[in-house]
């Protein structure tokens, strides 16, 4: 299946337009959990751990929120990229902090509702907002593959013959009846010869041969009917089997595998400081009145800017978007297991603006895996891609929390995390580093035999 050439503008301005208001009103809220996650201490009263399960479930998988929430992820992303060929990393810059706004946005804004309206009044207003995405679908439209054209409604008429068997069916015992209640039905009917009360054989003769007429083309419709299905089921198993080849295809691309297990790692360590940063200043005893602004805010804004810069970054031709991954991967991994020596405000908020810059590498995540694996296969690997990294988003905090609950500090948890990102960034660096296709290439042998011309200097 072959896209049409990407436009890399007209509509798809208005396409990157609706999928950041789209991220901006899907990602927001549950980002900045944060906020609302120390609500839920409070008023549940449980562990850190247990806890955490709630804002990891509603940012990762398992919730009909956070499903809703990975297919419009995984609709923006592959629509843009559709759009965009040249430009495609600014405008997956441009869609990405969208969410990080909304992070900074929703922060701020369900700190005030909270205020005003208890927690509960708070949830219901974020619900309300949320409806608006069903504005921004409306203005999406999908780029139209070159050899496939969109299909028809198929009129009533030009239904096959074979789906009408049981319709046909009921019109041959209509003319059946019709046929005997006009006049060969009755059992007593008046002979050429006067006899009356005598049985006729005329009316059985002619009603079985209708029965006959009847049943064989019911019989030949059934059986048709039967082999239309049989096509049917073959031709979805070998849909399934396909797509089950082209997975384990995909697999086979130890770049791409490389990337799975680099996302998994990266969300089950990385995702946590936007959920637990405000609570990691309120257990190392940092004051209410020092906190200018909330650290969530910081790291949705950073986050923005990260995205911005990072995607515009993956568009130059000198660049290559994979090793500027890693780098932001290693970068991560190095300052989440910093985050135990700070102490202060002032300490939290540059580690929480350096988090969140280098979480910016979202934008170009969609590059990379395009990259890896092709447009034609974006959707197929990036949903598997996005279930690894929701499954990454829930278990990360839970597993910081119950860390806390263990040790009573966040220190190991963070440890934790750090060595989970640095782990998936140095596989990633190894899959792609090219001494490890060196050993596999051969020189490829030579079909003919060298010749090799001198030209012989003249001393004329």
């Amino acid at each position: 299946m072959e896209f049409q050439k990407s436009p890399d503008g007209g509509w798809g301005w208005v396409i990157v337009v609706v999928s950041f208001f789209t991220q901006f009103l899907c990602y927001g809220s549950p980002l900045a959990v944060g906020v609302l996650y120390v609500e839920w201490l409070d008023a549940f009263g449980e562990g850190k751990g247990k806890t955490a399960w709630v804002g990891s479930l509603a940012s990762g998988v398992g919730l009909l929120a956070s499903l809703g929430c990975g297919l419009l992820y995984t609709a923006t992303v592959t629509i843009t990229c559709q759009y965009f060929d040249s430009r495609r990393g600014l405008a997956l810059g441009l869609i990405s902090t969208g969410s990080s706004v909304g992070l900074f946005i929703y922060a701020a804004l369900q700190k005030m509702l909270i205020e005003f309206y208890g927690l509960d009044g708070c949830l219901l207003i974020v619900g309300a907002l949320a409806l608006n995405i069903l504005v921004c679908g409306s203005l999406m439209r999908p780029l139209q593959t070159s050899d496939c054209p969109f299909p028809e409604k198929t009129a009533p008429e030009n239904v096959p013959d074979r789906y009408s068997i049981y319709n046909e069916k009921e019109k041959n015992q209509e003319e059946t009846m019709n046929f005997q209640d006009k006049g060969y039905g009755s059992e007593e009917k008046c002979l050429p010869n006067g006899d009356w009360g005598r049985e006729t054989s005329l009316p059985k003769s002619l009603t079985s041969a209708a029965h006959t007429k009847e049943s064989e083309p019911y019989k030949k419709k059934v059986v048709e009917q039967t082999n239309f299905c049989k096509q049917l089921a073959k031709r979805k198993w070998q849909l399934y089997r396909n797509y089950c080849g082209e997975t384990a295809s995909l697999f086979k691309n130890k770049v791409f595998s490389a990337l799975f297990i680099a996302i998994l790692l990266f969300d089950i360590g990385g995702f946590p400081p936007s959920l637990l940063m405000e609570d990691v200043a309120r257990s190392y005893h940092v004051r209410e009145e020092d906190l200018t602004m909330p650290l969530i805010s910081i790291f949705g804004i950073m986050t923005a800017v990260g995205k911005l810069l990072l995607g515009i970054l993956a568009d130059f031709k000198w660049i290559n978007t994979l090793y500027l991954y890693i780098a932001t991967l290693i970068i991560t991994g190095l300052a989440l297991c910093a985050i135990p020596f700070a102490k202060s405000y002032v300490t939290l908020a540059i580690l929480s603006g350096i988090l969140g810059f280098l979480t910016g590498n979202w934008s170009i995540f969609p590059y990379v895996t395009t990259k890896t694996v092709g447009i034609d296969k974006l959707a197929h690997a990036y949903g598997i891609l996005m279930f690894f990294a929701g499954l990454g988003n829930s278990l990360g905090p839970p597993i910081v929390g119950w860390f806390y609950d263990w040790t009573q500090t966040y220190d190991i948890a963070f440890y934790f995390s750090g060595f989970c990102v640095l782990l998936g960034g140095f596989i990633l660096l190894l899959a792609i580093l090219p001494c490890w296709d060196m050993c596999n290439k051969r020189l490829p042998k030579p079909a003919m035999p060298t010749t090799f011309f001198y030209k012989v200097a003249s001393n004329v």
